[in-house]
This record gives structure tokens, sequence and C-alpha cells, in this order.
């Protein structure tokens, strides 16, 4: 990574013969804290034209161990002066500085394990916090032995002082070359940016700090703090690149960027914006093509994306038209830089927050040209990844030490205390923690307000009048569960079972991550297992969707559908709890994990269960529901592999029988989204149709619905598969592993009604209830040995004008009640998400 890596790249700009041109104008940014400080050195030494304190004269800042520390030099084995000195020691260090102005604060760390150092620096380890943050957590240097190290956060300070404390492992010495800690401008990161999958605004980034992964300088050299004023490294982008030549450098002089008052140099140096990869003239025999880098990352967390753009190539404006992707989001659709900036030449950038792909440690980001675009061509000068601290405030997993760091600590709070006794400290908060959960524990059962102020739910009773129910029935000698049945929501569960029943939310039983939040296995006290979905207090799928996913399912019983159990509101908390799934998702049976492959005839048991599922949905109630994200990851699979649709947070109510539609912002997953529903904003049962639609080739392929690293006209699988459906060689692009296993009538059945699911105008597309015919139909194609000779009929011509008669529910429960999920009570949140999606381009190019 390159955090770990640019202190490698230094020698090249020492050997730079050039002056880099920096307009008059542009006046450099004077942080007023501005710290450089070289540990261990005995002098002052100048590093990138820069000059850093020896950690021995101490004014602003000082430093303080509980044992003695250990200055260690070496003149031969480091080239930079910055790395030829170390202050080593075995015991907990701080250093603390003086805070003049609050707010963000780069902390940059240098480490350079020097080898003749008289200690075995090598086979150090260490962990670093600040009073809020774990920066490091139990790092060794052993795979860095021989290399520097560079790590660069943006911690936000609201105190007066920082505190920096560095933490050997037990039987370990630890070390530190340099230290920064600089000032940044408040304009510099924002404190909101737009999330990708689902596309919501992500706010309160101030909260969170960040390490620096990638800051790439697209097409151009390495640029330092010679040439930043912010003291930022941009490395060159070469090394990510997914095909070398698929992209071309061009550059201009960094004098001719033309900065517009409210962009400066400051959020990033012309000489980024100065050059760039562009398609051009690239080296590859497919035309139909993206500019892809592939970064690896930690999976386990979320990244903030900046994107800088620079029309350096045009010769007239509004030429340069072209999509970015962000893994399999569309992050920009129909990009026309000279219409955002007015002119050529002109700086433009833009902020994402984005998880990594699915059951992947990469994130990839890609620029094409729009489908309908004049000239084939995109163009990228340079890209920012930063890591976001998670849940626990740490940017490296979880650690001891995260245990004893309040959520807001005083500044009074000195560190060496807290950290005095690692052991003590934990066991001392595991106590408190104990007994504070058997306090939180009696009062509930006590009081008559058992809710807190962001809900009640508009139901049959919210959690306070169950808390009251459940209370009286215990003085009646009456099991509380009774009066919770009688809601019909299911259970209402405490924090303290649902903690009991993950052990802690233990992320050994992580089963997924979704957007609404995190989903942990767990075990309820007569030992049935559950899925419990932890609501994320940053995701924007908030209150709305867990109402809309509790008045949904404690209403629909289907063996196609994902059962609730119950759910917590309690402590701010929300939490729904289902049915456990053993064989999880569908999607991962299909690619990205080593789970063996499912035969042709599971694949359309499952595709025939989700159906059914989806039938019942749209024609089994009172009114329809419409599913609004259906998808692989929403199909869930349970020990005998029977399919069960999950997660109705996006749900809404169907038309009513004088409507055709029901007029709604776009909500859903890119690569599944019905073209005419994006359009229109018009919601039909027919938008379930198209994105099972994709479903099904998913199943059929292997492969996800959007792609951005493949070439550009298989990035969009409903696109792709129907170019070689529409030639009757399907065969060709299916899943190898079954090639010469599928009956080539239940295979062109199956790509018939795809074809049919996936039509552009949703009068042309089949009813559910027509599609489960054809797969059953599929199905009895494949199971029967005599049926080698394609049938004469036509797919959909078969099926009978007169629909199917609804499904029947799995039990006697209620049918589903007139106005559930009605567009009423999400419409505001529609038309906020309304204003992100009419930025975004069709995801079929149309």
């Amino acid at each position: 990574m390159v955090g770990m890596k640019l202190v490698k790249w230094v020698p090249l700009v020492l050997s730079f013969l050039f002056v880099f041109v920096v307009h008059e104008s542009f006046a450099s940014f004077i942080p007023l804290d501005n710290y450089l400080i070289a540990c261990g050195s005995s002098q002052n030494v100048t590093f990138l034209g820069q000059t850093y304190i020896s950690d021995s004269v101490q004014s602003s800042f000082s430093w303080k161990s509980q044992g003695n520390s250990i200055v260690t030099t070496s003149n031969s084995s480091a080239p930079f002066p910055v790395y030829q000195s170390a202050r080593v020691f075995q015991n907990p260090l701080s250093y603390k500085f003086d805070i003049k102005q609050v707010g963000r604060h780069w902390i940059r760390l240098y480490f350079y394990p020097l080898p003749d150092s008289g200690q075995n620096l090598s086979s150090a380890s260490i962990t670093i916090v600040t009073e809020n943050f774990v920066l490091l957590s139990n790092f060794t240097f052993k795979n860095y032995n021989g290399s520097y190290l560079f790590k660069e956060y943006a911690v936000n300070v609201t105190s007066d002082d920082l505190t920096l404390t560095f933490i050997p492992s037990n039987n370990s010495v630890a070390f530190v070359n340099a230290i920064e800690v600089v000032s940044i401008p408040d304009k510099l990161l924002p404190d909101q940016a737009l999330a990708l999958s689902p596309s919501a605004p992500f706010s309160g980034l101030s909260s969170y700090a960040l390490e620096t992964v990638y800051r790439l300088n697209m097409g151009g050299p390495l640029l330092t703090a010679q040439n930043d004023t912010l003291g930022r490294t941009w490395e060159n982008d070469a090394r990510y690149l997914h095909v070398n030549s698929s992209a071309v450098n061009v550059s201009v002089n960094p004098a001719n960027i033309k900065y517009k008052p409210a962009l400066t140099p400051q959020i990033a140096p012309n000489w980024v914006y100065a050059t760039a990869e562009t398609m051009g003239e690239a080296n590859v025999a497919d035309d139909n093509f993206n500019i892809t880098w592939v970064l690896p990352v930690d999976p386990n967390f979320t990244y903030f994306v900046r994107v800088h753009f620079c029309d350096i190539v045009s010769k007239s404006l509004n030429n340069l038209v072209f999509n970015l992707y962000i893994n399999s989001d569309i992050a920009l659709g129909s990009l026309d830089l000279s219409t955002l900036t007015g002119d050529l030449g002109v700086p433009y950038y833009k902020d994402f927050v984005s998880n990594t792909s699915a059951n992947s440690d990469t994130l990839t980001v890609s620029v094409g040209p729009d489908t309908m675009a004049d000239v084939k061509d995109a163009i990228m000068n340079g890209l920012e990844v930063l890591k976001i601290s998670n849940k626990a405030r740490s940017l490296d997993g979880l650690s001891p030490v995260e245990t004893i760091l309040p959520l807001s600590a005083s500044k009074n709070i000195r560190i060496g205390i807290i950290i005095g006794s690692v052991v003590g400290a934990v066991a001392a908060v595991a106590f408190i923690g104990f007994c504070y959960c058997c306090l939180v524990s009696r009062r509930s059962k006590t009081t008559n307000t058992g809710g807190h102020t962001w809900l009640p739910l508009p139901l049959h009773g919210n959690s306070q009048t169950m808390t009251k129910m459940s209370t009286v029935s215990q003085k009646s000698g009456t099991a509380s569960c009774i009066s919770l049945a009688s809601s019909n929501l299911g259970r209402l569960f405490t924090f303290q079972e649902i903690m009991d029943a993950t052990n802690k939310f233990d992320e050994s039983l992580l089963l997924g991550v979704g957007g609404f939040g995190r989903v942990y296995k767990g075990t309820v006290e007569d030992g049935t297992k559950v899925a419990v979905k932890r609501g994320n207090p940053r995701s924007e799928q908030g209150l709305a969707e867990f109402r809309t996913e509790i008045e949904m399912l404690s209403k629909l019983r289907h063996r196609h559908l994902v059962s609730l159990i119950g759910y917590c509101d309690e402590r701010s908390e929300m939490i729904l709890v289902y049915e456990y799934m053993a064989n999880g998702p569908l999607r991962s049976h299909l690619y990205g994990t080593d789970l063996p492959p499912l035969s042709w005839k599971q694949r359309l048991e499952i595709c025939i269960g989700a159906c059914r599922g989806l039938h019942y949905l749209h024609t089994g109630a009172a009114q329809s529901i419409i599913h609004r994200d259906v998808k692989t990851t929403n199909i869930l699979l349970d020990e005998n592999f029977v399919a069960k649709v999950a997660d109705f947070g996006l749900s809404k109510a169907g038309p009513a029988l004088d409507q055709t539609h029901v007029s709604t912002a776009v909500k859903g997953s890119f690569g599944y989204l019905d073209p005419e529903y994006f359009r229109r904003q018009q919601l039909t049962e027919k938008s379930d149709v198209y994105s099972f639609g994709v479903v099904l080739m998913e199943v059929l392929c292997t492969r996800p619905a959007l792609n951005p690293v493949l070439p550009r006209e298989q990035v969009n699988i409903a696109e792709w598969a129907m170019t070689w459906q529409k030639k009757g060689m399907l065969d060709q692009i299916m899943d190898q592993n079954l090639v010469g296993k599928v009956n080539p009538a239940s295979l062109k059945k199956f790509g018939e009604t795809a074809e049919k699911c996936l039509a552009e105008h949703g009068v042309d597309r089949p009813s559910m209830g027509d599609v489960l015919w054809n797969l059953e139909y599929a199905l009895q194609l494949e199971e029967t040995s005599s049926a080698l000779m394609e049938p004469e009929d036509n797919s959909t011509n078969h099926i009978p004008v007169i629909p199917l008669t609804p499904l029947e529910p799995f039990d006697n429960s209620v049918s589903m009640v007139d106005g559930v999920a009605s567009g009423t009570d999400d419409d505001a949140e529609d038309a906020a998400t309304s204003a992100v999606f009419s930025q975004l381009v069709n995801p079929r190019g149309r």
C-alpha cells in the first residue's frame, strides 16, 4: 500500500532537474500548528526542504516515558536524515503537543528499523493511540525489514492539546524516527460525502479519523512536500493500472491550470491537474474498454474516495463525456467537465464514501466513455483513498487498548495513567460494564419507559406500550411473550438478550454487512439459531427502513420469505432478529468464495423458490408489495438450500386498483434497477421483474451485475447477456461448471424467460407469476430425460392471459392490510434521494 511504501519514491524526486512552477497568486498555506520532530536526534535535520526539530528541545511539545528510552543513530544505513535517528523504548511513550487551532490535523509518522542500532527493531511490535482513536494496533515491522514505513492520518482535534502514545507489545521494544503534527485547512476534508451502495449522503465525517492509503498522481511524477503546499506525497499510478497499456499519459504546463475561487492548490497542486491518464490511442485490442485502477485494501473498513479531474485534452467544450465507476457502482454518469467548470483546464473534484467490493480485498476505480458521447475518451488526473475509522474508533482492527478509550476523552485524563496496566484496565471496564448491564436490565423490568425518543412505531403498539403490557402480564403471572404476540410484531428483545445471543456482537459471528448495518449469527436462550441485523447509526438506511421491515414482515408469512422473529429498539439501537439461514446469500454460492458450485437443477429450484416469494408479495395480500431491492445478496438459502427473499427495508406498497404505478424516488441497487423506473420514477411490480431478470443472468453466468474492470460492453450483465441470448448462444457465457451438464431445452426456456424479464418497457415484461410458470417448465424439461428436443412453443407465448391464482401464505397469518408501507411515510426522504439519483446515468446506458 502506498502509505507504507511512499518513501521508497523519495530518491526519484532528488533527481528532478526542473523547478516546479506555482503561480505567484497561490500563496502557501501556513499552518498554525506545525510540529516536525526528529525523534532521538541530537540536532535539527532537514528533509525535503523542511526542518525537523530534535525532540530533546522541548518547548510547545513534550514527551514522557514510563521508563527509560534509548536514543539510537546511524550514519550509514539510512540515506535520508529524518531516518538516521530513532527513539527506542520498552514502556509506553507519550508525545504531547499544544494545539493553537482546533480542527483536523495531519499526524505523520516515519519508521525505519535501523540495522546497526544495537536493538532488534525489525521485530518491534507497537500500538499507537491518540486520546480518542487507535491508529496502529500491535503492528509488527517484520515484513518491513530494511525498508521505510510512512503513515499519514487526519484526526480532528477538539481540545487544546493532542497526546500521541506509543505502546510496545509485551517483551518487545518500539521505536519512532520522526513525527509530524500539522494543521489542515478547514475546507480540505468535508463533513459529508456521497455514499455508494446504496446512494445516499454520508454525514459526520469530522467525527472519524482517516488514514491515507493511496494518493495518486495519474500520469505524472512523484510529488512531495517540495511540490505540495500541504506537505502531501503523490505517487505515480502506473503500478495500480489493471491493464498497463489501457492508459495514455498526457500533460500540459502546470501554469496553464486555471483555479477558480472555490478550488485552490490546497485541494491538489497544479502538477496533479496538469497530468492525466486518458484512453487516447491505448494499445488495447478491444476498443470498448475502461481504464481501471485496482487498489488492495482492508475489506473490513469503509473508504473516503476523492477523484480529481481536469480536461487538459479537449480542443473545445462539451466534447469529453465519460462515466466514473467505483467498484460496481456508477459514481458519476455522463460527466461533462466543461459544463461543470465552464472552461477547459479548470480543476474539478468529487468525494465519495465506498465499501470494498463484495467478498473482495480490492477497491476498483474506473473511467470510460459514455455510450452516447461523440468522443470515445475518458480522463483522470488524481485519486485519493483514505480509510475511515470503524465503530471501535480504530484504523487497525480491534485491540485491548480500545476498551479503555472513551468516546470523548477528557484532556485532563493522562494516557499514561490509563494504560499503566492494560490487563487491569480491561478487567475493571468489564466489571463496570457488567454492573451497568445488570442495572439497566433491572431498571427495564421496573420502568414504564423502555423505548427511546426516535420511535414509537405507529403499528399495533410501540416498544413502550409493549413494555407496559409485559409488566402487567408479569404481575398477573402471565408470560410476557403472550402480550408481545398479541401485538403481532414478533418478540421484543431487550438489548441484553441481543448481547447474550451474539456474544456481545463477536466479530467471529459476523455473517455480512449491508446498507442497513452488520448481520451476526446468534443463539437465543432456547437454543434457536437466529440472524441479528444491527442498524449502523452512520447508515442513511435508518428509521424508515427499520419501520418498513417490521411492518412488512410482521404481516407476511410464506415459505419463501425470511421470517422476522423480533426486534429491539432499546438504547437508541435498531436491531432486527430473523430466522437463521444456514447457507447464506445466493451470491456467495455463485462467485467470490470457495464454496462448491451449484448444479443446474439446484439453481433452477433456488430461482423458483425466490420467484414464489416475490409472486406472493405481488399477489398474495390485500395490496401488492414491491420489494424494490431484488438481488442475489437478498436471496438467502437455508440448510436445505430452500430460497427465501430477505431485506424489505426498501419495500413499498404497489399501486391501488385505480392506479398503474406508484410515483416515488428511485431506490435500489445499481445493476438491478429497472431502466424505466429509473427514468420516470414510476414504480410497478414489473420493476421487481426486471431486477429478477438480472438475478437469473447472475445465476447462469456467475459474475456481478456490474463489473467496471471488464471491457465496456461487458460491464452491465443485463446488456452483455442479452446480446448472447439474442444470438441463441447463452451457452458461450454460462458458468463453465455447467458446460455439458444442462439440457439445451431447459437452457433455452431459461434464457427466453430472462430476456422477457429484461425488456426495456415494463408492459413488455411478464408478471412474476408468468416467470414462475416458465421456470417450473424449465425445471421440468431438465428433469425429464426424454425432453431432449426443443419444444415448438415459444416460452411465454404458451402462458395463458389469465394470471395465476395468488399463492397462499405459508401459514394462516393475517393478510396484508391496505395502506401498509404506503408512499406517505418516506416520500420526504425519497424526494431528497431523487436529487442524487437524477445526476446518475441510466445503468443500461440508454
